[in-house]
């Protein structure tokens, strides 16, 4: 399995508390780049109020390095460009949600 691919499940357990669905479902999940030695997410949340940013960074990070420890060098940034929008959910977060 490639290196994004693990990082993509790994993101998969991080659940959105708001919402009740994982980060790459919703859309929330920009870019992954992927080394044997680095990885970088760039993220973002469904508004830059949302109170549970950090906490869904932090989360983010742990995954991350639960599924690839000998990653030395691990980045998640959050990004405001593009602005989130519910057509960057899945279709499955999308049947979730009704729409």
């Amino acid at each position: 399995m490639a290196i994004e691919d693990i990082v993509r499940e790994a993101l998969r357990g991080v659940i959105d508390p708001e919402a009740g669905m994982n980060i790459v479902d919703l859309g929330l999940v920009y870019g992954i780049e992927a080394a044997p030695d680095r990885v970088r997410v760039a993220m973002t949340i469904t508004t830059p109020s949302c109170p549970v940013g950090p906490m869904l960074v932090d989360e983010a990070k742990a995954a991350i390095r639960a599924a690839l420890p000998e990653a030395a060098e691990l980045e998640v940034d959050m990004v405001w460009e593009p602005p989130w929008h519910a057509g960057l959910m899945s279709e499955r977060a999308k049947q979730h949600f009704g729409w």
